[in-house]
């Protein structure tokens, strides 16, 4: 993935952030709505490489800032974000930010949407975010400042062995604003976090896979996209689960963290008895029973 450096913090930034954690309607009903077509029917085909279709936000041709590719064959449900800003280094831009935006809002009530991959399209820089279905931020190249930010909102993050991450904001006097204070603690904990954060240290692939910033470290290929075949690869294995129990489980272990014991092992039971009555349960039972794959709809 190619590299983002962003270390400013203007609104839409945080609104970029900000809007991947309003929840969609649908979620309620979880997964049982299609998504508005209002993205989809104002996109413009673009050439795409195979398997894959691919669509560009507002901007006809190869040169749009967001391109959302829907893959296809083995790989339908996966959704390929993919940020195309060469000539800034995929910096944030409130156009960008629009796109996006409008993009996530319809991936979020998509019931066919299983998992989204949030990449690069340029070699070396990197942006991302989240969504109520599985996650992954691929770092094929630098993700600095507001990139690793919008990294850290995903569920899993793949980095190759190359890529460059960390949270710099300090070293121009100002500190993270886009989550990073409150999300690396989270993950790498509180020492570290601050560590990093205090020096404004840059890790590279191994080093951030030893502190637990990222789940998986590839060695990087020659055409710079390692991190985006394992993730990729890692998205394949989500496919064939539940789609609504997979975006339950995720409900419930992101809302349970933040709470104690006690509240968490109460919200797993109000996720766990929404998919009691879903007609994927039924289907799972009875495809155990005849010995068989099961075909789930996320109803």
């Amino acid at each position: 993935m190619a590299a983002l450096t962003f270390v400013s913090r203007p609104r839409f930034l945080r609104r970029a952030v900000g809007v991947l954690f309003r929840p969609c309607a649908a979620l309620r009903y979880l997964g049982t709505e299609q998504g508005s077509a209002a993205f989809k029917s104002r996109t413009v085909k673009l050439g795409a490489p195979p398997g894959a279709k691919c669509y560009s936000g507002s901007v006809s041709g190869p040169g749009a800032e967001l391109q959302v590719h829907y893959l296809e064959a083995e790989s339908a449900g996966i959704v390929v974000f993919g940020i195309n800003r060469p000539q800034s280094k995929n910096a944030i831009s409130k156009n960008l930010v629009e796109m996006m935006t409008e993009a996530i809002e319809t991936m979020k009530c998509d019931k066919n949407v299983r998992t989204v991959i949030l990449r690069s399209e340029v070699p070396g820089i990197f942006c991302a975010g989240d969504l109520p279905m599985p996650t992954i931020a691929v770092l094929d190249g630098a993700a600095l400042g507001g990139g690793l930010e919008m990294a850290l909102a995903c569920d899993i993050r793949v980095a190759a062995t190359s890529a460059k991450m960390g949270l710099v904001e300090t070293k121009l006097a100002i500190i993270p604003g886009a989550g990073g204070t409150q999300r690396l603690p989270r993950i790498v904990g509180v020492s570290l976090a601050k560590e990093l954060i205090f020096s404004g240290r840059v890790l590279d692939g191994i080093e951030a896979k030893a502190v637990g910033l990222v789940s998986h470290t590839v060695e990087q290929n020659e055409t710079g996209d390692a991190a985006y075949h394992r993730a990729l690869s890692l998205a394949k294995e989500f496919l064939p689960q539940g789609p609504i129990a997979v975006r339950l489980a995720k409900l419930a272990i992101n809302r349970g963290i933040e709470v104690d014991l006690k509240t968490g092992l109460a919200i797993e039971e109000a996720c766990y008895a929404q998919v009691i009555p879903t007609k994927d349960r039924i289907e799972g039972l009875n495809a155990f029973k005849e010995k068989r794959l099961p075909r789930y709809t996320g109803e």
